[in-house]
This record gives C-alpha cells, structure tokens and sequence, in this order.
C-alpha cells in the first residue's frame, strides 16, 4: 500500500472514514492534513482542548487524559444525530455519534503504561482490554456500526505495541459486532508493524479504498502517530 499525503475526493456515492490519533497536538499544521484527505467523518483520538476544524460538527469525551486532551472525539461534516443528548458516552475513553444513520464510535483502548482506576480497570493491558471492550458491547448496535481510532493493537502480524490477549479480545468483538477490518494490514509509523489505528466497517461492503498518509508539515511528523482513511458506500 502506498504512503500519500493528499487525496482526491471521494466519488459522490462512497463516504470516507478517517482515524488519527493526535498526540494532544493542535498547531498550524494539522488542520490543513486533516482538509486534505477529504474526510466526512473523522474518529480522532488524543485530541487537543483547542482543536476546531472548519466546515464540521465535533463530539468530544468528556474524559479527558493527562496533558488535557480528549480521549477521543467525532468530526462530521454532516449533523450529528440524537446520539449526542445521550450521556455518557459508552465508555470514558470512546465518543459516539449517530450521523446519516449510522452510529460511529471512536475509542482508544488500553495501552501498556496507561495506569488503572476507574478509566481501565484491570492489572494487564490485556486484562483492561477485556474491560474496555466488554462495556462497549453493552452499548455498540449491531447494526449501521462503524467503530474506530487507536486500539493500540496491531491485528495483522506482530504486536510488541499492544498483546496477543488484547488482540484476540479486539477481534472476537469485531467478528461479534459483524465487522471487518480494512485498516489491519496498514503499515504502523515503523516499518516491520502493522497500524494500530483502526477503522471497522460491516463485513461484506465494499471498501473502494483505503489510505496510510503520513501526517507532516516541513518534513516534521505532525502526531506520533500516522493517518488512515478507508471509502465506503
């Protein structure tokens, strides 16, 4: 799969899902990456208290992490729909939206020094996973479901960055949830891994296209994390 940094829009019938993980980062050169892929629907995770993007509809956890940042947030340049009044999100660490008549989630699942508490019960990242997971299975449709953002895992290959409990977790649910995942064997930021940012759609529809993009402005990486996005109908 080749790397890209910009892209033309979607065709008119195909909807494009992108996820990135921020890093809490919001300067001068985000917004113009995130406008260059054409997205309609961002499931962004690790998001500034500052971040606005022109031209769409933002949802944020509540929850927020160490440096202030969101644990994860929604951008739609369509309405958000009456999932918002809803409160709390399913899980601390995850925003869902209902937009055109699917719900999207974006979450972050645990990862190894993320710390316990009420946020990741649980000894193990895998243990916490689990946790994680199953609360959201309390709450994610099984239908109209597009789940998403830095699960902290790779599904495809090796996976020193999250663990094989954790993983097996992840894709039980996905497989539970009727999902596919078209990100899994993406390149993660070092070559020999594969992505541990995600996006999941309905198994059985066509994906028309999907995208690694390094997220830079000056030859400087703008997150610790690259972008993925994926087209749908």
């Amino acid at each position: 799969m080749r790397l890209v940094r910009s892209a033309a829009c979607p065709a008119a019938s195909d909807m494009r899902i992108g996820t990135w993980n921020m890093d809490s980062e919001w300067k001068g050169g985000q917004e113009p990456v995130l406008l260059d892929q054409a997205c309609d629907i961002w499931l962004l995770t690790e998001v500034s208290p500052y971040f606005t993007l022109a031209g769409y509809n933002l949802h944020m956890t509540r929850a927020v992490m160490q440096r202030g940042q969101h644990y994860a947030g929604i951008a739609s340049r369509q309405d958000l729909g009456p999932l918002i009044p809803r409160l709390p999100d399913p899980h601390p660490a995850s925003a869902m939206a209902d937009v055109g008549g699917r719900t999207y989630c974006s979450s972050v699942l645990p990862w190894h020094a993320c710390g316990n508490g009420t946020v990741w019960p649980g000894k193990s990242q895998a243990d916490k996973t689990v946790a994680a997971v199953e609360r959201l299975l309390e709450s994610l449709p099984r239908q109209a479901l597009i789940w998403g953002g830095d699960w902290n895992n790779s599904l495809d290959g090796r996976n020193p960055i999250g663990s094989d409990g954790a993983a097996d977790r992840i894709m039980k649910a996905v497989e539970h949830l009727g999902l596919q995942v078209p990100t899994r064997e993406l390149p993660h930021r070092l070559a020999e891994l594969r992505s541990i940012d995600h996006i999941a759609v309905a198994r059985g529809l066509h994906v028309a296209a999907r995208r690694h993009v390094i997220a830079a402005a000056g030859g400087e990486r703008l997150s610790d994390h690259d972008l993925y996005w994926v087209e749908i109908p």
